[in-house]
């Protein structure tokens, strides 16, 4: 699964966007779903908010107060996303997430420049004349220009698995992200994404760091090539 994030503060219309981004993706063929992280109640949420649950395919929501509208009981966001079945999924807010690429709605206040991580694809706001960003690097789009920012969203996507292990070399999932939105890495440079030993419950993947991928599978190699029949080949075990 990869990853886009829209991020803004109140009233930058990151929701507006996030529709139509979502809307864009899922015409190009696309399975799109949805997360948003809200600081309002389940039941006070806005229109434009609630109609994420008509546009994409899966939609996870979390409050401070309950979390999981069509998703129950989780809050952290990697607990939501293992539910999801999805190609692309759009994440609206959750600034503090630091393992996949963002997109900047701009409010045009002097808070906007607390979103630039290091991990903004773009910044997007309501004309075409850029404004001043702290990251002079970012290209700016107009927010109506879903096109190209759908276009960016396709090409950049990604999302690391947050497990912090260090086998890219950098200290956490935050270092190598950062290197992936400057172009230096690429998601393929994750080690965690291609774990010797994949690890399914009711057919969705747990992450696993190195260290524990090579554990499962040196022991289970190890356990089934004493029994009879056994030859050298991918190994798949069912537990119903």
């Amino acid at each position: 699964m990869r990853a886009i994030g829209v991020v803004g503060y109140k009233n930058s219309g990151k929701t507006t966007l996030t529709l139509a981004l979502i809307g864009e993706l899922a015409s190009r063929g696309h399975r799109v779903a949805a997360v948003k992280h809200t600081s309002e109640k389940m039941d006070l949420l806005d229109k434009d908010t609630a109609r994420l649950g008509e546009s994409a395919h899966q939609v996870g929501f979390v409050s401070p107060e309950e979390s999981g509208v069509f998703i129950r009981g989780e809050s952290r966001l990697d607990d939501i996303l293992v539910h999801l079945d999805a190609d692309l999924v759009v994440i609206e807010g959750f600034k503090r997430e630091l393992s996949y690429p963002k997109i900047a709605c701009l409010s045009g206040r002097e808070e906007d420049r607390n979103l630039f991580n290091g991990l903004v694809i773009c910044a997007a706001g309501p004309g075409d004349q850029a404004p001043e960003l702290s990251d002079p690097a970012v290209q700016y789009l107009n927010r109506d220009a879903i096109g190209a920012i759908a276009d960016l969203a396709e090409k950049r996507a990604f999302k690391l698995p947050n497990l912090n292990c260090g086998g890219c070399g950098f200290e956490d999932c935050y270092g190598l992200a950062r290197e992936i939105v400057a172009g230096a890495k690429s998601a393929e440079d994750c080690v965690s994404l291609h774990p010797e030993a994949e690890l399914l419950v009711d057919g969705k993947p747990v992450p696993l760091n190195p260290f524990i991928s090579e554990l499962f599978g040196n022991v289970v190699r190890a356990m089934v090539s004493t029994l009879r029949g056994f030859h050298e080949g991918s190994i798949e075990i069912k537990i119903g």
